[in-house]
């Protein structure tokens, strides 16, 4: 056996030993199954024998499933693939159910597959320290399928849990012995053994809770009046959540509710099916392949330039104290770097500090943080006015307004007092890199660093690079990026960058429909129904148009400057209306929304200025030119060089402008569509909205070819 080895020890307890030979952590591939059906019948040949001590070999328990294997699995194979898991299953139930005892030694993370195995066991120890426990299948759009959903159903009730399948959410050890889901904790492996081999030896005869007769669900079965009140509720509360276009949680919430109203065997096939129709399904195949191998690859350095060391940010200096520098602070501070925050005046920097000193106390609040560490974390972040300050920084992070001027002249007061070797960063979001490094006496170590608002809680930070910013200075800002906790994707200059250019054309179309009569509630509702989780016209109040309008003037301003002129967009007259009747935005008090005090925000009454009864347009129309709009821009991104990776593409589309889960990423929506079908509507848009719609030639191109986007 490759992935499992059986061993007898001379207390007569037989070790199920987790040790993929060609791997660094144990999967459940067709080798592991293989070896565990072979476990499974030594057992059952060899009755001599008190209990059996799952644990393992590798630094994690188990790491899950193949998601190399399930992303392959395709509509054709859904009967060969049913059967393969129902086998599986039959063969972790038959070793629940022999009688004896069988404790899982959990060492490291047990997530996904691994958690499974260690439900079948009837006793879970786990160490203190390096243990996360869970099944975040959803996050992937799958569902537990090894029979995690019916065992965490059956241990937990159905509210309890809920938070743990329809949401993924993991947990530590001490959590799982507060659910009863682990029995012992304990410090050393050599303590988990002795408390496995001391259970089996005082539990000669071990059953699940759940197969002792009259056993009650905690909470009881859907039947149960408490239940009966609260499910006709339950499935309207979650596709609020999944809008509808996320099959996974709702079909987790079936098998949860189907298979507590019939026996285990039955439930596990119930649960089966959900999970081959999920595997099999396109969904689960754009989730897994972005939120799975790309982003991984990421996690990895794909995006990171060769033949430089590591080097991490000791100190660096932020200019500009506002929501994104104080966020910048936060989250770098937080991982205990140095941080001298510069502002024009102190109190403005005492206030940026402030901004990290209300999300550590919220922590303290909570206990998730003691106060002497949140007192470590505030001594390291310096609030200044003093540009001296600034000596001794490795990394300085320039986030004042998005006007040229200004930045030129905190750069150049900056670059004064910095060593040679330190990096210059523009958390811009519009403004090109090229340009702003004219301000720079060493352009080669001048990057952009665009954070997303708000900082503490955006995942992504695009990292620019301009025509002369070297590979030693990305190489040090992708490092940074990991440093800080955050997902980093790499893009070449141009106005907007990627995320900014691509998110602008999502809003203007919201708001160019509006202006063409169409209903403000409908621009919402569908990009709602899209699976976007904010509308374009809720976005827009939440940037404000003068910001909008700013960039605009300045673009308009830029483009003459390079001899070319600027084409209207067809948002921008609703957007001039809206900023002369003062509707700007959600901080001046309204825009395309109200926001009453105390009260939920609704759409201004007063649009209805805009709104045609015969311009009403199909609702399909209405998402697919939000969708589409995103996707071709997107694909112009691709084209001009803007962007290099679709792995880049599909991440920062999703963590950072809010393009809908359900797509694995803009390039990813166009692949699943089919370049074909993609080109033809687009192209359909165009003749009916405006040539903004028309693919790129190349993507045409590689229509014919029959291509997809895809990385070497």
């Amino acid at each position: 056996m490759s992935s499992v080895q059986f061993e007898k020890d001379s207390d007569n307890i037989v070790h199920m030993i987790l040790d993929r030979k060609d791997g660094s952590a144990n999967v459940m591939d067709a080798a592991f199954q293989a070896d565990f059906f072979e476990f499974i019948q030594k057992l059952e040949a060899e009755d001599n024998w008190d209990g059996v001590i799952v644990r393992s070999k590798k630094k994690t328990f188990f790491a899950g499933g193949d998601l190399t294997a399930l992303i392959q699995v395709q509509p054709s194979d859904a009967q060969q693939f049913f059967d393969e898991v129902e086998a599986l299953k039959k063969a972790m139930r038959k070793l629940e159910t022999m009688g004896k005892p069988v404790v899982a030694c959990i060492n490291g993370a047990a997530l996904g597959g691994g958690w499974e195995i260690a439900l079948s066991c009837h006793h879970r120890i786990a160490l203190s320290k390096g243990v996360m426990l869970g099944l975040p299948e959803v996050t992937l759009g799958l569902l537990p399928g090894g029979g995690g959903v019916i065992r965490m159903t059956r241990l937990l009730g159905l509210q309890g849990a809920m938070p743990y399948l329809l949401e993924g959410k993991q947990f530590k050890p001490e959590k799982g012995k507060e659910l009863g889901l682990i029995h012992d904790i304990v410090d050393t492996p050599e303590e988990m053994l002795e408390k496995a081999k001391a259970f089996i030896k005082a539990n000669p005869e071990s059953v699940q809770p759940y197969d002792v007769k009259g056993y009650k669900v905690p909470g009881g079965k859907p039947s149960s009046p408490a239940l009966a009140q609260m499910l006709p509720i339950a499935p309207a509360m979650l596709r609020n959540q999944t809008k509808g276009v996320l099959p996974a949680p709702e079909a987790i919430m079936c098998t949860m509710v189907e298979g507590l109203q019939v026996d285990f065997d039955t439930a596990t096939r119930i649960e089966t099916r959900y999970f081959t129709t999920l595997t099999t399904g396109q969904i689960s195949k754009n989730m897994i392949g972005t939120f799975w191998f790309q982003l991984n690859e990421i996690k990895a350095g794909r995006g990171r330039p060769d033949g430089f060391e590591q080097k991490p940010v000791k100190k660096v200096g932020i200019l500009g104290a506002g929501m994104m520098g104080a966020g910048i602070a936060y989250s770098s501070a937080i991982k205990g770097i140095e941080v001298v925050l510069k502002d024009v005046s102190l109190d403005n920097a005492e206030k940026g500090k402030a901004y990290s000193e209300t999300l550590l106390n919220k922590k303290v609040s909570r206990g998730r943080m003691s106060e002497e560490k949140r007192d470590g974390i505030l001594s390291l972040i310096k609030p200044s006015a003093n540009a001296e300050d600034l000596q001794g920084c490795d990394l300085i992070i320039e986030a004042v307004f998005e006007e040229r001027g200004l930045k030129a002249t905190v750069t150049k007061e900056a670059e004064a007092q910095i060593a040679g070797d330190a990096v210059f960063a523009s958390n811009t979001s519009t403004l090109p890199i090229t340009g702003l490094a004219e301000a720079s006496v060493r352009p080669e170590q001048f990057i952009g660093l665009h954070f997303f608002s708000p900082v503490d809680k955006m995942p992504l930070v695009e990292i620019i690079c301009g025509e002369k910013t070297n590979d030693e200075t990305l190489a040090r800002a992708y490092d940074y990026v990991q440093q800080i906790a955050k997902t980093p994707i790499v893009v070449n200059d141009s106005r907007g960058f990627f995320t900014s250019r691509v998110f602008g054309t999502f809003t203007q179309e919201g708001i160019a429909m509006v202006g063409e009569g169409v209903s403000a509630v409908s621009v919402e509702n569908a990009a709602f129904l899209s699976g976007y989780p904010v509308g374009p016209l809720a976005v827009m109040d939440e940037v404000t148009l003068t910001l909008s309008a700013k960039v605009r003037k300045q673009t308009i301003v830029d483009m003459e400057a390079a001899g070319e002129s600027y084409t209207a967009h067809p948002a921008d007259a609703v957007a001039d209306s809206m900023l002369e009747q003062d509707r700007a935005g959600k901080s001046t008090g309204g825009g395309f929304y109200d926001y009453p005090e105390g009260g939920k925000k609704k759409l201004w009454s007063g649009l209805d200025q805009y709104y045609k009864a015969d311009s009403q347009i199909p609702l399909q129309d209405i998402k697919d030119r939000l969708l589409y709009i995103e996707a071709v821009e997107t694909a112009r991104c691709y084209e001009e060089k803007v962007l290099t990776s679709v792995r880049d593409a599909n991440i920062g589309s999703i963590m950072g402008i809010g393009y809908p889960v359900w797509t694995g990423g803009v390039l990813q929506f166009i692949n699943q569509t089919g370049l074909k079908t993609f080109v033809t509507r687009a192209q359909e848009l165009a003749e009916k909205y405006g040539d903004r719609f028309t693919p790129p030639a190349y993507l045409v191109d590689m229509a014919e070819k029959g291509e997809t986007f895809k990385d070497s």
